[in-house]
């Protein structure tokens, strides 16, 4: 049994999602699906129009699919030539089946016309981020001459905290945005204990989250709402 424990949005986390947040695993695609819808919807709500973030399901549609049309229907509802920061999560995988094993953060900052590739284990996704930039980009309806760039980032010193990078760059580039800043990662605010203690604030917070949605005031909410 893996029943589902949080229904987040249009997310739904199983015992085993949130698991890998309790010790040193690789996180998969449902916790980074997570954590870009809260960042969305509680952390940057004031980035909302100018901010999206694409999965690593649509990211990995993105990469794979020959079908233009297919694609467009996906990503239309994105509104992606009117946002100005564009995340997308880059898995290695380099077949159109489930797989792969390492996560990096592909940005699309318009103000500079740039796809900017951040990896933390000294760009082992550039091709894979390249790629998905090249098919992206006649959805973006940006100027030409996009440049793509792998800018400096912290370095994982272990196989499994690749995710957890990309979770916590993103949030600092965000907190860049907020502030109209260049879109560099602050590398001295990520080392190894901060990624550690950033997995047990997701934890915890998704716990939280777990909490409110079982507690008796927000179960008469919902029949009150019924």
């Amino acid at each position: 049994m893996d029943p589902v424990v949080l229904q987040y949005e249009n997310v739904w986390l199983r015992r085993s999602d949130v698991s890998l947040l309790e010790g040193p695993h690789w996180l998969n695609d449902e916790i980074i699906r997570f954590a870009f819808h809260y960042f969305v919807n509680d952390c940057f709500q004031l980035l909302s129009l100018m901010t999206v973030f694409i999965g690593p399901m649509i990211t990995e549609l993105i990469k794979f699919s020959t079908d233009t049309k297919e694609l467009f229907m996906f990503l239309k509802p994105l509104a992606l030539p009117f946002r100005q920061w564009i995340f997308l999560a880059i898995n290695n995988n380099s077949r159109n089946t489930p797989g792969g094993s390492h996560w990096s953060l592909l940005l699309y900052h318009r103000p500079s016309n740039k796809f900017i590739h951040y990896d933390s284990r000294r760009a082992t996704n550039a091709i894979h981020a390249r790629h998905v930039a090249m098919r992206l980009l006649p959805f973006l309806a940006c100027k030409e001459g996009v440049m793509f760039e792998e800018h400096q980032c912290p370095q994982q010193s272990n196989n499994y905290d690749c995710g957890m990078y990309v979770i916590y760059m993103a949030e600092l580039l965000c907190e860049q945005a907020m502030e109209e800043k260049e879109p560099l990662v602050p590398i001295q605010n990520i080392t190894a204990d901060s990624v550690t203690e950033k997995r047990a604030e997701w934890l915890k917070r998704i716990h939280a989250l777990m909490e409110r949605a079982s507690s008796p005031a927000e179960e008469k909410s919902i029949q009150k709402s019924e």
